[in-house]
C-alpha cells in the first residue's frame, strides 16, 4: 500500500473542508477524484503532499506516518498543484533538473521526462515565458521525475491540447506500470473513461462513491456518457455558492 489515509479531517476555521476521509491507494493504481468545486479534493491532495496539516486523522505514505516523518514521506511524493508552482526564472530544464536532483535522480532521468511530455524543444525557455498549458506540462514533469511512489495531480490535465493530453496519459500509465500510485483530481470526465483504474467522488468533504475493478468496468460499459450520468446522479446541482 502506497498511501493509507485514516479518518482525515481538515478544518478551515469553522468550516469542515474534509470530513473523516479514509482511503487507501495501491501501487500501480491510477485513481481519479471527481467532485464539484469546494468538495475537498484540492485540500485532500495538499494534505497527502504534506502541505496542509490535518486537524485529525493519520496519513501514512509507504508505511511511514507523515506527521512523524515529514521529510522522508514528502520525498516519496510528487505534487503538481493548481496553478503550477514553478521557479519562474529557471528554464524548463533547470526547473525539472533541480527537482530531479533534490530527489536523488540524475540529468538523464530529467531529460527523459521532458522528452516524454514533449518539452525537450522548449527546455531552454524560462518558465516565466510559458503559456498556461506549457506550465501545466512542466508541473507534471516535476511531479513525475525521480523515485517518487505517489503522484498527486490537481487539475493538471486542464488546458492541455489533445497531443499533450495523449502524451500525459501515456507517461502516467508508464509510471503506474512501474508501481507509482497516482491520484488526480479533475473535472474532465472523459479522462476517467480513458485512463483510470478507479473513480472516487467527493462532495462536501466526504467520499460519496468509490468504484474500481468489476464495478468500474460495469460503469464504463454503459457508454460515453456513463461517468457523467453517474456523477450527476450523486451530486445535486446546487448552483453557485
Amino acid at each position: 500500500m502506497i498511501a493509507d489515509v485514516q479518518d482525515l479531517t481538515i478544518h478551515y476555521g469553522k468550516r469542515v473542508a474534509v470530513d473523516r476521509l479514509s482511503l487507501a491507494l495501491e501501487a500501480g493504481e491510477i485513481a481519479l477524484m471527481l467532485g464539484p468545486n469546494g468538495a475537498g479534493k484540492s485540500t485532500t491532495l495538499s494534505a497527502l503532499a504534506g502541505a496542509i496539516a490535518p486537524s485529525h486523522g493519520v496519513i501514512r505514505i509507504a508505511n511511514q506516518d507523515a506527521a512523524a516523518a515529514p521529510r522522508a514521506t514528502r520525498g516519496k511524493v510528487g505534487f503538481a498543484d493548481q496553478p503550477p508552482a514553478l521557479y519562474d526564472y529557471f528554464t524548463v530544464a533547470e526547473h525539472v533538473g533541480f527537482i530531479a536532483e533534490a530527489r536523488g535522480a540524475g540529468a538523464a532521468e530529467a531529460a527523459a521526462v521532458l522528452d516524454q511530455l514533449g518539452l525537450a524543444r522548449i527546455r531552454d525557455r524560462p518558465c516565466r515565458e510559458l503559456s498556461f498549458g506549457m506550465r501545466q506540462r512542466v508541473g507534471l514533469a516535476a511531479a513525475l521525475v525521480g523515485p517518487v511512489e505517489l503522484v498527486l495531480l490537481d487539475e493538471t490535465l486542464n488546458g492541455l491540447d489533445p497531443h499533450a493530453v495523449r502524451s500525459a496519459r501515456s507517461t502516467l500509465r508508464a509510471a503506474a506500470d512501474r508501481g507509482v500510485a497516482i491520484l488526480m483530481s479533475t473535472h474532465l470526465l472523459g479522462v476517467a473513461e480513458r485512463m483510470c483504474d478507479r473513480i472516487l467522488v467527493m462532495n462536501k468533504g466526504t467520499l460519496v462513491a468509490d468504484r474500481r475493478g468489476p464495478e468500474l468496468a460495469a460503469l464504463l460499459a454503459g457508454g460515453p456518457s456513463a461517468v457523467e450520468d453517474f456523477y450527476v446522479s450523486l451530486i445535486p446541482d446546487e448552483g453557485p455558492t
